[in-house]
């Protein structure tokens, strides 16, 4: 499952304005970074989505991607124009579509390729709901259909779009917002699709002429519980509206969250079938398997900024965020070398299948293994912060922004290899290890992806 954030400029330390996101899937389901050119199209091309092929458009944007390396679509992006999207998975009282039609991540893709500011992408996508509908198979392995929301935003506007099937409602964002896998808009919205309502009346959702509020009528709470997006929008909510003006770093601090119990215990662990937090390890049984945090984001956009701070990787506690600049004021900049793109088995020449060394050591023994390099890891990453921030300060050119990422990105990677060996140094302590289940899970992962020991 997933979460998404975002403080509009009147809340963030720099006025300009923050989008966060965690992006949780298959443990085994790697993500890559990509970025795609601006192009032009001939008249009647077509473009090919995860499933379907749909009409082109003329001229789509230049965009920034992280997306599974299996579907066309992305989990989050963001464009030349500084427009970021993130989409998150919620149920509904009505089944969603098991026939292929687009993906919610094609649409978050569509959307950034497509629209010049956040209201143009929600009109984008929406559009696309009504054209083309949401439906087919969202799973790496097995099966999985979901209905979709969207945060969209961008320098200056944010929006909130929830669907169900071609339907769908958008709010405005004021302040703060976060969406999770639950529906989260209620009486007060700014539009809504012409037959959202209809369809509610006609299912006995709602009486005709009795006040409609959205997620009391169309939510599936049981299957929102089992996926724990009340109590995961609910704590992002707390942590947004908590820690008084934001800036990037306090934003990669949410999409570190392990909640308050982890917060108490010294020797907390990321094991048993049930979760909730907001960096996600995927567990044993049905209800986590889709609880792996496989990608992060953090994006500063406005007041001369453009930054994107990714890891590439899973679990933002194991991971570093490094520095991206595009969008707005850095045409033109050098971006990092992502490495080739990665497949579903263990590829060390990846960036995300090289990660997943560190992170599955740290499992073997969570609370020890992480402390071995989580103060050196905070260290580093406020080194960076600081580098960007001197730049962006004194409006350092494009081609500086560009050598300033190549470099952070070198040394992060120094800096795994080194975490690596340090945590492979401390010894998983007799009796604190994880559950049987826990290990047999995660054995079996690995032998799926064919990793070494």
């Amino acid at each position: 499952m997933c979460d998404t954030m975002v403080a509009r400029p009147g809340q963030t330390k720099s006025g300009a304005l923050l989008f966060a996101k965690n992006s949780d899937r298959e443990a085994n389901e790697a993500q890559y970074l990509q970025a795609v050119a601006r192009a032009r199209h001939e008249k009647g091309a077509l473009v090919r989505c995860t499933y379907i092929s749909i009409p082109q458009v003329e001229e789509t944007h230049a965009v920034l991607l992280s997306r599974p390396f299996w579907m066309w679509g992305a989990e989050m992006g963001a464009n030349e124009h500084g427009v970021v999207i993130g989409n998150e998975a919620v149920f509904a009282k009505i089944a969603p579509q098991k026939e292929a039609a687009l993906l919610g991540m094609d649409l978050v893709r569509l959307g950034l390729e497509r629209g010049k500011s956040a209201a143009e992408a929600l009109d984008v996508i929406t559009g696309l709901l009504t054209a083309h509908g949401q439906g087919g198979n969202c799973a790496h392995l097995g099966r999985f259909e979901y209905h979709n929301s969207f945060l969209i935003a961008d320098q200056s506007d944010a929006f909130v779009l929830e669907t169900v099937g071609r339907e769908w409602v958008a709010e405005r964002v004021g302040a703060t917002r976060s969406i999770s896998n639950t529906y989260t808009i209620g009486a007060e919205f700014e539009r809504a699709s012409q037959g959202l309502l209809p369809q509610a009346i006609e299912r006995g959702f709602v009486k005709d002429g009795a006040p409609f509020h959205f997620s009391d009528a169309y939510a599936n709470r049981k299957r929102s519980a089992f996926a724990t997006g009340m109590s995961r929008w609910c704590r992002t909510s707390e942590l947004l509206d908590a820690r008084g003006r934001h800036d990037p770093q306090s934003m990669m601090a949410i999409l570190r969250d392990h909640g308050p119990r982890a917060a108490r215990e010294r020797n907390w662990r990321p094991d048993g079938v049930m979760g909730g937090s907001v960096c996600a390890h995927a567990s044993w049984g049905p209800i986590r398997r889709f609880g792996q945090t496989t990608a992060s984001w953090v994006a500063e956009l406005g007041q001369g900024r453009a930054v994107h701070w990714v890891t590439g990787t899973s679990s933002p506690d194991t991971s570093i965020f490094k520095p991206v600049f595009f969008g707005p004021g850095f045409e033109g900049a050098a971006l990092p070398d992502f490495g080739p793109a990665p497949g579903g088995t263990f590829d060390p020449a990846t960036l995300w299948w090289g990660h997943e060394r560190l992170h599955r050591a740290v499992l073997d023994d969570y609370a020890p293994r992480i402390r071995a390099f989580a103060g050196a890891r905070d260290r580093l990453e406020a080194s960076f912060v600081a580098r960007v921030e001197a730049l962006l300060k004194r409006s350092g050119s494009a081609e500086e922004a560009g050598r300033l990422s190549q470099a952070i990105w070198k040394e992060a990677a120094e800096a795994e290899r080194d975490w690596l060996a340090q945590v492979r140094r401390v010894s998983p302590r007799p009796g604190q290890s994880p559950s049987l289940l826990y290990k047999m899970h995660w054995a079996k992962l690995g032998r799926l992806a064919k990793m070494p020991a």
